[in-house]
């Protein structure tokens, strides 16, 4: 790899700030960048625990000066620097995105931060002026509108190969929480797991953590917007709701049904779209990342495989990286991502207006709308009543 000094303007560097080497999710982040030659790891404030952060910089080679202790430390020291990062990938718990990602704004260092944004509209829409005003990217992680054919079912939707749309649904189902309805474990673990803790987690467990992936791809598959909506949860017993029941009804009349549950015995991470319409359907399961359904009136079901020939007439079908029957999964959809990230900040860096493909990742207008949905969500059903959005 090239010096910091000498890199050149088709490349990127990067810091993160948590995603230690025992996290996972930054881990994702880490290899999901690493497919992509352009953009390099230099920085970091990876965890609070120096064992960790030290073990971490060691692993990726980080030179001395550029291991900080603090995200405060590091935003003031690379904003000083000639080859300061390009952009810092923040993984962090819920509770810290939004200190941690106006500092960096205020640094003027581009954002791409984990959901959710943060807790509160207030906090969102100053972050979201912030990024304006200094004209920086922030991109909120979304991951799983990455996949190839998620891409590609949107555009089906968007050339009206399923007609007017009569019924979305979606679930995004786990059981890593089942544990917590017992009476005999709940406090224990409710005191242990952070996502419990609204300290930590904010006024929602399974609508912050993965209720609003749904919401975030139910707007990415149709382009439509919520005119109101009704919620029900369930807590058995701890503080945020474990399982929750979503009906939206959108500015078109479009009903929209969303089922989240954290404690579904069974289902690992299930997330699974079923759309319909006047002239087809689709299906899709993120544990299947690479086939989607499409059914017709009258005609056998159709499975579509990603990276198939028959494909290539869809503009998405670009995102695929390897032929049909070699699998694709999480890396590739974060990856995909990250592609049009790293190609909108190369561009914006040599003053090049973007192409639409390179604008295609979630932005803090998303991470934006994510928290509305969660607090007009447990507003409904605190309320037990329709709100309008």
């Amino acid at each position: 790899m090239e010096s910091e000094d000498h890199m050149s303007t088709n490349e990127l560097t990067y810091g993160m700030v948590g995603g230690d080497v025992k996290a996972f999710i930054g881990d994702v982040h880490r290899k999901a960048i690493g497919f992509d030659p352009r953009c390099h790891l230099v920085a970091g404030a990876f965890s609070i625990d120096p064992v960790l952060h030290v073990l971490t910089a060691d692993t990726y080679h980080i030179a001395k000066d550029r291991r900080y202790n603090d995200y405060k430390e590091m935003a003031e020291a690379e904003s000083k620097r000639k080859d300061k990062i390009d952009f810092v990938v923040i993984v962090t718990p819920n509770a810290s995105h939004y200190q941690i990602s106006k500092e960096f704004l205020l640094h003027d260092i581009n954002v791409i931060c984990e959901k959710p944004l943060c807790f509160t509209l207030e906090e969102a829409n100053e972050l979201s002026k912030i990024a304006k005003d200094r004209n920086l990217l922030f991109a909120v992680n979304y991951g799983y509108t990455g996949y190839t054919m998620v891409k590609i079912a949107k555009e089906m939707i968007a050339k009206k190969e399923l007609g007017k749309l009569l019924s979305v649904q979606i679930q995004y189902a786990q059981d890593w929480l089942i544990d917590t309805t017992d009476s005999t474990k709940s406090a224990e673990m409710g005191k242990k797991i952070w996502r419990l803790d609204p300290k930590a987690s904010g006024i929602s467990c399974s609508l912050g953590d993965i209720g609003t992936h749904a919401e975030n791809l139910f707007r990415y598959l149709t382009g439509d917007e919520i005119k109101r909506l009704v919620v029900s949860t369930d807590k058995y017993g701890q503080a945020l709701d474990l399982n929750s029941n979503v009906i939206i009804q959108c500015q078109d009349g479009l009903h929209v049904g969303i089922w989240v549950s954290q404690v579904a015995i069974g289902c690992e991470n299930g997330l699974k779209f079923q759309i319909y319409g006047t002239k087809g359907s689709l299906n899709w399961n993120q544990q299947d990342p690479d086939t989607l359904y499409y059914g017709l009136l009258h005609e056998p079901q159709m499975k579509l495989v990603r990276g198939s020939n028959y494909l290539k007439k869809y503009e998405a079908s670009s995102n695929s990286r390897l032929p049909s029957g070699h699998p694709e999964g999480l890396y590739e959809a974060f990856a995909n991502n990250y592609r049009h990230i790293i190609s909108y900040l190369i561009k914006k860096k040599g003053k090049e207006e973007p192409t639409l493909e390179d604008c295609d990742f979630p932005t803090i207008a998303d991470g934006l709308d994510g928290v509305k949905f969660v607090h007009k969500a447990i507003q409904s059903a605190t309320e037990e009543k329709w709100l309008e959005y």
